[in-house]
């Protein structure tokens, strides 16, 4: 009986991510936590394309916490949407202090003053990136070349030049506090948007630099860290079941995800009605 309601799933739901894992070993855990209450085999490198579907929306840093939305089943097919949507972050900085990484995992290879930073200063500067403007993603980042990540390549050694410039959105962006050499940012942004390179560039803009320190996405798509995150003691298959039947409705706000939300609910139904 698990098996075949864990294998029912379609859908969206979301957990918490803590700060050390990847996004994809957060997956892995959750995935074996599931198949093992279900009295299912692990996957092998022999069975790639097991029979239970997971994906994860968006990659979320190591150094980072936060939702982080997970597909099961057909649900699969509406991270595309959800990874392009918007996303919101609570974040740390740290003025005088650049790393290789943008953030506190990194080695530090800048330091600059940073007393002539006042809070004026630092919101004004914020207007700068507002609304549609370009960025350079970090080097240390999911972006590949050659099919290779280009964090990988930086930590073999291997000269990596930075991606150019793309656009990207940032919908709202302001100060919450400061109190020097900190400073946190609320943030709300598009699809393709790295916080890290954000609070490098505000570093720059104000003659000085700056990193993360600490990062949380309290939002992704229309799903909250408070409302919708599942902690890991929740990663059930009961617990699971419930979340899905309460945030599928919530996408009702996400258009691009209107037209499978339908085929999913009548798949549901009539397995319901083969039931």
């Amino acid at each position: 009986m698990a098996a075949a309601k864990l294998l029912s799933f379609s859908g969206l739901f979301a957990v918490y991510k803590p700060k050390g894992p990847t996004s994809a070993d957060v997956l892995n855990h959750l995935k074996a936590k599931l198949l093992a209450e279900a009295g299912l085999p692990k996957p092998s490198r022999k069975t790639r394309n097991h029979i239970l579907k997971i994906g994860h929306g968006g990659i979320l840093d190591s150094a980072a916490t936060g939702v982080l939305v997970v597909g099961i089943g057909k649900g699969t097919k509406m991270l595309s949407s959800i990874l392009a949507g918007s996303k919101k972050y609570i974040a740390i900085g740290q003025l005088g202090k650049a790393t290789d990484t943008f953030d506190s995992s990194g080695k530090v290879t800048e330091e600059k003053p940073y007393h002539q930073v006042t809070e004026e200063d630092l919101e004004n500067i914020l207007q700068k990136f507002t609304g549609s403007i370009m960025q350079v993603p970090p080097l240390y980042s999911a972006l590949k070349k050659d099919g290779q990540r280009l964090s990988t390549l930086v930590k073999k050694g291997e000269a990596v030049e930075a991606k150019p410039a793309r656009p990207v959105i940032v919908y709202s962006l302001s100060l919450r506090n400061f109190t020097p050499p900190f400073f946190t940012l609320d943030v709300e942004c598009g699809g393709g948007f790295y916080v890290r390179s954000l609070v490098n560039d505000i570093g720059r803009e104000l003659s000085s630099c700056a990193s993360v320190q600490e990062l949380t996405r309290t939002k992704q798509g229309p799903f909250t860290l408070e409302g919708h995150a599942l902690y890991e003691d929740k990663w059930t298959i009961d617990e699971i079941a419930q979340s899905l039947e309460h945030c599928m409705p919530l996408l009702s706000v996400e258009p691009s995800c209107k037209k499978l939300m339908t085929e999913l609910s009548e798949e549901h139904t009539m397995s319901c009605e083969d039931k």
